[in-house]
């Protein structure tokens, strides 16, 4: 199979593998931190989770954006196929596992700082599993992208960018106020 600039393509069967190892690695290496709970690492721990999810964002905040310019091209142009590739790569490389490391560093935290109590804590997890929802909205998009079944216009994209923010807002006020 040819994709982009005549490279030959595997099914992304590679990419897979590769993926899968990673979160394997990652797996056992958290349920060693957990197993240690290394106190002396909390604080090294909620920077490594603060920069995993601002990479997160990142890309929950530029995957409909793309979508937005996607939906404006005609289906099967150079544009069009461009667009599917950095989106592919995007959620593959950046999203993905950026959300799996924010979840499994969060709820170290979580279960280490706060022993996974407290109505903010709570809403906050709330939060996150509406914000893991979008996440899979954004995949399946992208899938049906790439197999030129989008059926959304471009405005859709633009209110959908919008949830990830608002999200975010609300999760950023219950972590830094702790308002219950």
């Amino acid at each position: 199979m040819n994709g982009p600039a005549g490279q030959t393509t595997h099914g992304g069967t590679g990419a897979a593998r590769r993926a899968a190892v990673a979160v394997v690695i990652f797996v056992g290496l958290a349920a060693l931190l957990f197993w240690l709970a290394p106190r002396d690492l909390y604080l090294w721990i909620k920077a490594l989770h603060v920069i995993a999810v601002i990479a997160w964002m990142a890309g929950m905040l530029y995957l409909p954006r793309l979508f937005v310019y996607h939906a404006e091209v005609p289906v099967g142009s150079p544009q069009s196929e461009t667009f599917k590739v950095m989106e592919r790569r995007l959620l593959r490389a950046i999203i993905n596992p950026a959300m799996v490391v924010s979840w499994v560093l969060g709820l170290w935290l979580a279960w280490t700082g706060f022993g996974l109590t407290g109505g903010w804590l709570h809403a906050k997890i709330l939060l996150v599993l509406l914000l893991s929802g979008v996440h899979g909205y954004l995949s399946r998009a992208v899938r049906l992208f790439a197999e030129d079944r989008n059926a959304r216009l471009p405005r859709h994209w633009r209110i959908v960018n919008e949830v990830p923010t608002l999200l975010m807002i609300v999760i950023v006020i219950l972590v830094i106020v702790k308002p219950f």
